[in-house]
């Protein structure tokens, strides 16, 4: 499979830190629930809140991870149909897929900016497919909080700014969620990257081959 491309050092230095955050993100969710079972078996304790956490750095860690993983050209799918047809085709039905990823992925940056943005105080868009504003009926939901995960910093920031003035007592739940249009715009980014790559000749699929054990390895020397 031909190389995405030769990155710069910009490249690197942001493919650097992208690996640095999951990897950030895998230690934190392992030492939180290893401190948990000590605390738990060994002196009959337990941090409230270590498995909400533990969820939250999860779900940050698997949607910050769907981008790389078009970056990486590390996901998996089927490519019975494209090893059959000839090289113009094939081509052709990959450029294709490109632009339902591009459509699934535009249409899932307006889901999750509308989940998101109640939380924050801010407006969903408007429209059933395509944002055609924003609407102004938007119910304010930035005072839900956390279940059991403490704020630990900028008490008075995020309550003047979000929510009134009316102190958090526990961490508001827009700032764990933010990771859903975040994740989603870092995977639709990927996608165009992805999808240039393609048109330009630069890489093949948008997917690992047939040969995913193989790749997948390669991946992971990388």
């Amino acid at each position: 499979m031909t190389e995405p491309r030769a990155m710069g050092r910009a490249g690197r230095i942001i493919e650097y830190l992208e690996e640095i955050v999951i990897a950030l993100l895998l230690g934190a969710m392992t030492l939180v629930t290893f401190v948990n079972v000590v605390l738990r078996y060994v002196f009959n304790e337990s941090l409230l809140w270590g498995l909400e956490v533990t969820l939250i750095l999860f779900a940050w860690l698997v949607l910050f991870g769907i981008s790389y993983g078009f970056k990486k050209t590390a996901h998996l799918g089927v490519d019975a149909l494209l090893n059959v047809v000839g090289a113009p085709l094939r081509r052709g039905l990959v450029l294709l897929s490109c632009l339902a990823c591009l459509a699934y992925g535009g249409l899932m940056m307006k889901g999750a900016w509308d989940y998101w943005a109640p939380f924050a105080g801010y407006e969903r868009t408007e429209g059933r497919w395509f944002p055609t504003g924003f609407d102004e009926r938007t119910r304010d939901q930035a005072f839900y909080m956390t279940e059991q995960v403490p704020l630990f910093c900028c008490e008075e920031f995020l309550a003047e700014r979000f929510n009134y003035g009316e102190a958090y007592d526990k961490l508001p739940r827009f700032i764990p969620y933010v990771i859903l249009p975040v994740g989603v715009l870092l995977m639709l980014l990927r996608i165009i990257e992805a999808s240039i790559g393609v048109l330009r000749g630069r890489r093949d699929s948008l997917i690992v081959s047939h040969e995913a054990e193989d790749d997948v390895a390669a991946v992971r020397v990388d």
